[in-house]
């Protein structure tokens, strides 16, 4: 039932900002379209903290990427002009395509305190996607369908399964939700995609007769189709039609080399526009692009 095992690594992106990396991994670059995932968190952020926990400015091609959080609260600038907080059971929706810039900014946390806890996850964009116009949607509320049973407290973050279909415009068959699990409760791990996945963000769970705890990716075969939880958890599952091998630099993602070189090359020039309200810095290209140690 579980083809593979990913465990978190763990990394600091400085300001004592520290997330737990599944995704891309050196042995499973992508569940379905899904090619990022990071668990953020959990972490106390204290009234007046430093803003080099802050995520200034920063570009991206190709993808679309997706905020969940359990707790705390971020601002997202970009340079299409949107300005929207995220806060939890709420979901900020940003599709690059072509190229966006954006900034993740703490300011509840330096103003009031707060404790962060959530994932974020990139979507690669099917071919024919890959460079239309950048655009970004928040949502909440019945765009994200939830439901309670049998001690399961669930989600739809994004795609379609349990019989639902959520708000997010996406651009591939996918399925992405969250679980939220009393002792003892069993849930339904959605079928009908070629490849799936479920993430432990807390807790710990049993798929197939075996303990997995919190910090784990399982990579489910077609047989798998429940997950029990053993102690009170938190549940990802997520998965969708795979969409073609995909190349990653830094924050670009594409199909093409000469695209991500092309996109580096933009960044460092100046060329691709930075948030009106939050154009004062950015994120210089880094010596060491890649994602996946």
């Amino acid at each position: 039932m579980i083809d593979m095992i990913i465990e978190q690594r763990r990394r600091q992106l400085g300001g004592g900002m520290e997330v737990g990396r599944v995704l891309p991994f050196a042995r499973r670059r992508m569940v379905g379209p899904f090619i990022f995932f990071d668990h953020m968190g959990p972490l106390d952020l204290a009234p007046g903290m430093d803003t080099n926990v802050d995520v200034p400015p920063h570009p991206h091609i190709g993808l679309s990427t997706v905020t969940y959080l359990f707790s705390g609260e971020v601002m997202h600038r970009d340079s299409l002009g949107y300005e929207q907080t995220i806060r939890p059971q709420e979901v900020n929706w940003m599709t690059a395509g072509s190229g966006i810039t954006h900034s993740e900014r703490f300011e509840h946390a330096r103003a009031h305190g707060d404790h962060l806890h959530g994932i974020q996850a990139w979507v690669a964009l099917p071919t024919e996607f890959e460079e239309i116009a950048p655009s970004f949607s928040h949502h909440a509320g019945l765009d994200l369908p939830q439901w309670d049973d049998a001690g399961v407290a669930g989600q739809l973050i994004a795609g379609s399964a349990y019989g639902l279909t959520a708000g997010t415009a996406t651009h591939s068959p996918l399925f992405y939700a969250y679980l939220d699990m009393a002792a003892g409760a069993t849930a339904e791990i959605p079928g009908g995609y070629e490849e799936r996945a479920l993430y432990i963000a807390s807790g710990a769970v049993e798929v197939g007769g075996t303990r997995h705890e919190s910090g784990r990716m399982l990579i489910l075969t077609p047989a798998a189709s429940q997950v029990h939880a053993l102690e009170p958890s938190r549940v990802m599952v997520l998965g969708g039609d795979t969409i073609g091998k995909r190349f990653i630099y830094w924050n670009f993602v594409s199909s093409s080399r000469d695209r991500l070189a092309q996109a580096a090359e933009d960044w460092k020039a100046g060329r691709m526009k930075l948030p009106d309200a939050d154009d004062k810095e950015f994120i210089p290209l880094p010596n060491d692009p890649f994602p996946t140690k």
